[in-house]
């Protein structure tokens, strides 16, 4: 039994960092509506474990208690398929967090095989419950007990706010597209990611026809249905094909499992390997489309220091610079046909339901907001709004060519940006963590929150657009109403 309770232990830590990390930090999941499915399996199965942690820590259950522990077993299984199951359809899983997934698994699978002929030989007695004593263990299952069980709690309640149970997107917001004679055809790439998705609704509200081009045929259509033509592969596509505009926001997240060779390049290939796709596509249709719009990063300028920097600002020698370089070589190649390039340099997307604002937020409103090194970086931003409304005015604008920095006016420094977050979510910020401990953890990864731009949407104010949230405040307090006007109305 002391090896059983030994993978338990193990067992319950890997699903603390994997609940903290993946649900709480990373993917923000309580605050995501396509979510609830799964956090209503996430509390079943923490209340389940929370259940087995106390039971077998300090008692054995004989005849048909016995029966019911094994029953508790085989439905936490279930859950844990089913939750596989939801996951796939409803979003795409890290690297880290699937490889977890599977080392759960697997860890579970151990314990099954060790417990099961335990409990069986218990089933067939006498009816009872016995106490036992097993040290150390017994206070480190009733510990687990306790927190997983409080977990469920928290998982629960997120349900709760959430409201009724989720229906796919396109049958939760219909789409009504508006009756356009001859309406344009939008070829996009990466639609069912955070931006994607408020693109491609932006889109077919204004009346286009889409084509989509994803991995996850499934995804796409639980998330868009009829409103779109879903495809796999620019295969599908025929030279006579007629497509007016392309959106390119296809790429692999740059923040996750470290950066190794073999992750470099798949962060590369999957945004220049498509985007060269695309051109390539476009070389063959006899009909050229007008525009593509590429996404690109402010990584772009590598770590900017003080300088204030515009779209005429230079690359660096680094890996995030130099992808991103390459990321817009590739997309410039389409100028090669007669078709208009833009690219959008996106600083840090805003946004409910995605992006980085919830995996920033939740630290946050959990009492655990955290400046990451100095808190001097700068830190460019935009809200999804705004987002939305710069591919809109690079579509529809024949003058809007070339980089253009997709950021508010306001960019800030970390440290402001941190502390503007606290504030929007009457939250004090009282940690940090030191440059140095942030290099060793992350590797050449800790440049993505320990260096920044001071970027001017120049090009974009120059030509026109006008920003909706051009300050962070702004922008936070149209994200964050309901909590302020919450402490307003209990003031």
């Amino acid at each position: 039994m002391l090896l059983v309770l030994s993978l338990l232990v193990l067992q319950g830590i890997m699903g603390a960092f994997d609940n903290f990390w993946h649900h709480e930090i990373t993917e923000a999941l309580p605050s995501k509506p396509s979510a609830r499915k799964e956090l209503i399996l996430h509390s079943a199965r923490e209340f389940i474990y929370a259940a087995l942690f106390l039971m077998l820590g300090w008692a054995t259950w004989h005849g048909i208690f016995g029966i019911i522990v094994i029953i508790l077993l085989v439905i936490e299984v279930a859950i844990t398929l089913w939750d596989f199951i939801e996951e796939d359809m409803t979003r795409k899983l890290p690297p880290l967090e699937r490889v977890l997934h599977t080392v759960l698994a697997m860890n579970y699978g151990a314990v099954l095989v060790l417990l099961l002929p335990i409990l069986w030989g218990w089933s067939l007695g006498a009816t009872q419950v016995k106490a036992v004593d097993y040290g150390i263990f017994s206070w480190v299952m009733t510990l687990y007990g306790v927190g997983v069980f409080s977990w469920g709690i928290r998982d629960f309640y997120a349900v709760i706010k959430l409201g009724p149970l989720q229906t796919p997107e396109h049958i939760r917001h219909p789409i009504i597209v508006g009756s356009i004679k001859n309406p344009r055809t939008v070829l996009i790439t990466g639609a069912t990611g955070f931006v994607g998705k408020a693109v491609v609704r932006e889109q077919l509200v204004k009346g286009k026809k889409l084509v989509v081009l994803t991995r996850d045929k499934e995804k796409a259509k639980n998330a868009f249905g009829d409103n779109v033509t879903i495809i796999e592969s620019l295969d599908e596509v025929s030279d006579n094909t007629e497509i007016d505009q392309i959106i390119n926001l296809a790429g692999e997240a740059v923040i996750g499992l470290p950066w190794t060779k073999s992750r470099r390049e798949r962060i590369r290939n999957s945004r220049i390997g498509i985007t060269n796709d695309l051109v390539a596509l476009i070389a063959r249709l006899k009909i050229k489309p007008t525009v593509l719009i590429n996404a690109s990063a402010v990584g772009f300028y590598g770590n900017g220091g003080e300088k204030r920097l515009d779209e005429s600002s230079k690359g660096q020698d680094i890996f995030v610079s130099e992808f991103c370089q390459k990321w817009e070589a590739a997309a410039l190649k389409a100028e090669n046909h007669g078709v208009r390039v833009s690219l959008l340099r996106f600083g840090i997307v805003l946004g409910h339901g995605g992006g980085a604002l919830p995996g920033l937020a939740r630290p946050v409103q959990l009492g655990l907001g955290t400046i990451m090194g100095s808190g001097q970086q700068w830190m460019p931003w935009i809200h999804l709004k705004d987002a939305i409304g710069l591919i809109d005015f690079s579509l529809d604008c024949p003058k809007v060519r070339g980089a253009i920095n997709a950021v508010a006016p306001d960019t800030v420094r970390h440290k402001d940006f941190i502390n503007a977050l606290g504030d929007a979510l009457n939250r004090k910020i009282v940690f940090s963590l030191p440059e140095t401990f942030l290099k060793m953890m992350l590797g050449d990864m800790s440049a993505i929150f320990l260096e920044g731009q001071n970027l001017a949407p120049s090009k974009a104010i120059a030509q026109g657009y006008t920003f909706a949230y051009p300050t962070l405040n702004a922008a936070l307090n149209s994200l964050f109403f309901r909590q302020r006007a919450l402490v307003c109305s209990e003031s």
